[in-house]
């Protein structure tokens, strides 16, 4: 039986599409996840751009900016065991173009459907990101 799904990746690969989201977002990003996973898990940072980035981020139907802010979204609702990767992902946000009131408004929309203390876990994410990245400023 053919797959008659459309082949939304065409000729670039997902690892080179995810590549690509990566160096949009966070360009050392693969190299710090090799540098801390590798060891534990060969190839960890290739598998994680290429099936995150690659095979999801790629995705059409979402521009980027959209998947970002479900992705913090998403992670603020499972609440503060999530709060390093919260905090990459607000930077990822920013990076793929959304403003701090948007990600904001993503965080506290969760309160309804996570909990206010799961709300506020991911404000406190989010001043943080921002108050580092004014600092640094």
């Amino acid at each position: 039986m053919s797959d008659t799904r459309p082949n939304t990746f065409n000729s670039t690969s997902a690892l080179e599409k995810g590549r690509d989201i990566v160096a949009r977002l966070n360009p050392p990003l693969e190299g710090q996840l090799a540098d801390k996973y590798d060891d534990l898990v060969p190839d960890f940072a290739e598998s994680l751009i290429e099936w995150a980035y690659g095979r999801h981020y790629a995705r059409p139907g979402l521009d980027l900016k959209t998947r970002q802010l479900c992705t913090i979204s998403a992670l603020t609702v499972l609440g503060g065991q999530t709060g390093l990767q919260l905090k990459v992902n607000i930077q990822h946000t920013l990076s793929a173009g959304a403003t701090r009131t948007e990600i904001i408004e993503a965080i506290w929309q969760m309160a309804v459907y996570g909990g206010l203390p799961a709300a506020i876990n991911g404000l406190n994410a989010a001043r943080e990101v921002f108050e580092e990245l004014d600092e640094a400023a």
